[in-house]
């Protein structure tokens, strides 16, 4: 079978299955393991299926937000964000040393965290005041302060984090797509989260349900970069790709 009739092939089974496995491929074209996955290589490249781990799977239908959501819009879900932020202090250990992010849903991790003994890293104002009211050991990174926000950014930032090593790093995003994996409007925001993963023994990334599906300019992390911790999956296709925690 030619190239052209492999894939072809190949883009049938998915608009029929939506997700298959390299196996079911090479049974459906009678090409090998190594050929399929150049295929599966190939046509992600062009933009026409999403290749995760031991398949492929059909494109999502994404949303791409070009601006940073309005005040209003970050403060839905706030209940479902709250049990996220719960659940993610509890992987909080005295002996740990901890990287928190900017954003809504990282920042109702505070509350949680006031009897904790582990060293703090941030770049948020409101996080780094938060903690010190609980006495908390606390660090906060210097840079440019991001434009209408409390949140620390640029190459100052970038410089101050790369003097930590982190146990757990907790992260936020304005979007999670099978495609793009974690992204965020901000190009510094972006940069800054990517290097405090590239830090850490272990990064989650806390997503609210709303998140999945969606697209911004700028990108942090693929998808196998970081565990996400959810208040609900809405498509067991990310399974595929990383460790996802519902509570």
């Amino acid at each position: 079978m030619l190239a052209e009739q492999r894939a072809r092939a190949i883009l049938e089974q998915i608009a029929q299955h939506q997700t298959v496995s390299v196996t079911d491929l090479c049974q459906a074209t009678g090409a090998s393991e190594a050929t399929i996955r150049r295929d599966l290589n190939a046509l992600a490249r062009q933009g026409r299926l999403v290749k995760i781990h031991g398949g492929a799977t059909s494109l999502e239908e994404e949303e791409f937000l070009a601006r940073e959501p309005d005040l209003a819009t970050k403060q839905r879900y706030a209940r479902e964000k709250e049990r996220i932020a719960r659940y993610a202090a509890s992987l909080v250990g005295d002996d740990d040393v901890v990287y928190l992010d900017t954003g809504t849903t990282v920042l109702h991790m505070a509350s949680h965290l006031k009897d904790s003994k582990a060293l703090f890293v941030t770049s948020s104002i409101d996080f780094a005041g938060m903690l010190s009211a609980f006495e908390r050991r606390v660090y906060i990174l210097g840079g440019a302060l991001k434009p209408g926000t409390v949140d620390i950014v640029g190459a100052e930032a970038l410089n101050a984090i790369r003097r930590y090593n982190f146990t757990k790093v907790f992260l936020g995003t304005s979007g999670v797509s099978l495609s793009q994996g974690f992204t965020t409007p901000d190009p510094e925001a972006a940069a800054l989260k990517a290097l405090a993963a590239a830090q850490a023994q272990s990064v989650y990334m806390l997503a609210d349900s709303s998140k999945f599906g969606r697209v911004t300019a700028a990108a942090i992390l693929p998808l196998d970069g970081a565990q996400i911790i959810t208040d609900r999956l809405p498509d067991r296709k990310y399974l595929d790709s990383t460790n996802v925690i519902a509570v």
